[in-house]
């Protein structure tokens, strides 16, 4: 079986896995085996950046108003919402 050893590991990286590797009553090189392995199973992962993700969203939305009618409308309904009303409550 292959050795591995990693060096200049930033202290609270090393922190986080030992706190797993504690949790999960492991040594702290079985936890890290462990979190490659877990890792490596899903190669579907690899390549995917989380701001790319996000921005495939930008323009989803479809909506025949325009920016300032849904705008007007989201304040509006602010305004007349029950939600402030006096309700002699504790916090009111």
């Amino acid at each position: 079986m292959a050795n591995l050893q990693v060096r200049d590991i930033d202290d609270r990286l090393y922190e986080s896995i030992r706190m797993l590797a504690k949790n999960d009553k492991r040594s702290i090189s079985q936890e890290v085996v462990h979190i490659l392995e877990k890792f490596l199973s899903h190669p579907e992962s690899f390549g995917r950046n989380p701001t790319d993700e996000f921005l495939k969203l930008a323009g989803s939305w479809e909506d025949e108003r325009s920016a300032g009618e849904i705008i007007s409308e989201i304040r509006e309904n602010r305004r007349n919402s029950i939600r402030f009303e006096k309700k002699n409550e504790l916090f009111d």
